[in-house]
C-alpha cells in the first residue's frame, strides 16, 4: 500500500515511469536497468557465438596439445647442422691440460679437492679411462665440433668429433634403468616460457621465426632443455677435477641470430649439480657457430688427454 500511496502522490509522468518497472525475485528493478540487462545479455550472446565460430575454424593441428606432439614437430628452432666451438673464454682450461692442482673458478668442496689432488694421468690411461674428461659433464667444453641430427621424431642425436662421443636426447621418455655410460641418459623437452619469462629476449633463431621447427608457430621463443643422469663418474676438466655418477647435468640450448653478417650461433648453458664434490652448482656457457661446410671439416678423434702444459 505504501507503493500505491507514493504513486498517488507522484505526477502522472512519474506514475507512468514507475509502472514500467517490475519485480525480479522480490527485488524492485527499474525498467531502465531491465533494458540495460537485456542489452548486456544480447552483447554477451553475440560475443560467445563469435568465439565459438572462431574456435571451430582453428585448424586441428593448431589445437593439438604440445605434449601430444613429437619432439621434432614441437621444435621452436632448428638445432641441426655442424657447429664449431668459439673458444673465447677459459682457453687455458679447454685447449691445454691444466696443471695438477689448478682449480681456478671451480666450486670444489673439500672432498672434491682431495680427489682432484690424487689425479694420475698415467693410471687413467692404464685403466682405460681416457674418456673420463669426455663425459657429459665436460664434453661440450672440449675443443671439437658438434654435429646435430634427428635420429627419429623423438630423439636428437649429438655427435662430438672430440673423443668420438655420441649423445641421444630423448623427448617424452623417462629415464630407463640400464648400465651407466660416459654420456648418461638425457631427457629433453622444449622449454617455452610465458610472455616475458625465461628466454624471452630473442632466442629461437631471430625475428620472424627463422629456423623454426616444422611444428612451431611463427615468432615462437624458447629453448631446448636437457636433463642428464645415470652417467659414469668423470672429470669437469682434464686435470682430474671430478664429478660423481650421481651428478645431475642440466642444459639449456638456444639458437641465436642470424647476425648482420649472416652468422647463426648455438648457446649451451650447462649446470652441473653434484653435492658430493661441489659446494654449489658449476655453471658454464659455451658458444658454437653454424658451419655450412662443417661436413668437410669433420674429423673424429679418440679420447686423449695430453700431459699438463704451460700457456705461452
Amino acid at each position: 500500500m505504501r507503493v500505491r500511496g507514493r504513486l498517488e502522490a507522484s505526477s502522472s509522468h512519474e506514475v507512468t515511469k514507475t509502472r514500467r518497472s517490475f519485480y525480479t525475485n522480490g527485488i524492485f528493478v527499474p525498467s531502465s536497468l531491465r533494458d540495460e540487462r537485456r542489452s548486456r545479455w544480447f552483447g554477451l550472446t553475440v560475443i560467445a557465438a563469435g568465439a565459438f565460430a572462431i574456435a571451430t575454424c582453428v585448424p586441428a593441428s593448431a589445437q593439438q596439445p604440445v605434449a601430444s606432439r613429437t619432439g621434432k614437430a614441437a621444435a621452436v628452432f632448428d638445432p641441426t647442422g655442424y657447429w664449431v666451438p668459439l673458444i673465447t673464454e677459459d682457453w687455458r682450461f679447454r685447449m691445454v691440460t691444466p696443471p695438477k692442482g689448478d682449480y681456478a673458478s671451480l666450486p670444489l668442496n673439500p672432498e672434491g679437492r682431495r680427489v682432484a689432488d690424487t689425479w694420475d694421468l698415467a693410471k687413467d690411461d692404464a685403466a682405460g679411462n681416457q674418456c673420463k674428461a669426455y663425459g657429459v659433464g665436460s664434453i661440450t667444453r672440449q675443443p671439437g665440433r658438434l654435429h646435430i641430427t634427428w635420429q627419429d621424431d623423438n630423439t636428437l642425436k649429438l655427435e662430438y668429433d672430440a673423443g668420438t662421443q655420441t649423445r641421444m636426447l630423448h623427448f617424452g621418455q623417462e629415464k630407463l634403468a640400464g648400465e651407466r655410460t660416459w654420456q648418461g641418459y638425457s631427457v629433453a623437452e622444449w622449454d617455452v616460457p610465458a610472455a616475458g619469462g625465461r628466454g624471452a629476449p630473442g632466442n629461437a633463431a631471430g625475428a620472424g621465426g627463422a629456423g623454426l621447427g616444422p611444428g612451431a608457430a611463427v615468432g615462437a621463443r624458447g629453448a631446448l632443455k636437457v636433463v642428464t643422469t645415470g652417467m659414469k663418474e668423470g672429470y669437469l676438466r682434464k686435470n682430474g677435477v671430478p664429478y660423481s655418477e650421481n651428478a645431475v647435468v642440466t642444459e639449456y640450448v638456444d639458437r641465436l641470430g642470424p647476425e648482420p653478417d649472416g652468422a647463426i650461433y648455438l648457446l649451451i648453458r650447462t649446470t652441473v649439480d653434484d653435492p658430493k664434490y661441489l659446494q654449489q652448482p658449476f655453471v658454464t656457457s659455451t658458444h658454437f657457430r653454424l658451419e655450412a661446410d662443417g661436413a668437410a671439416k669433420w674429423k673424429p678423434t679418440p679420447c686423449r688427454t695430453d700431459p699438463p702444459g704451460r700457456v705461452k
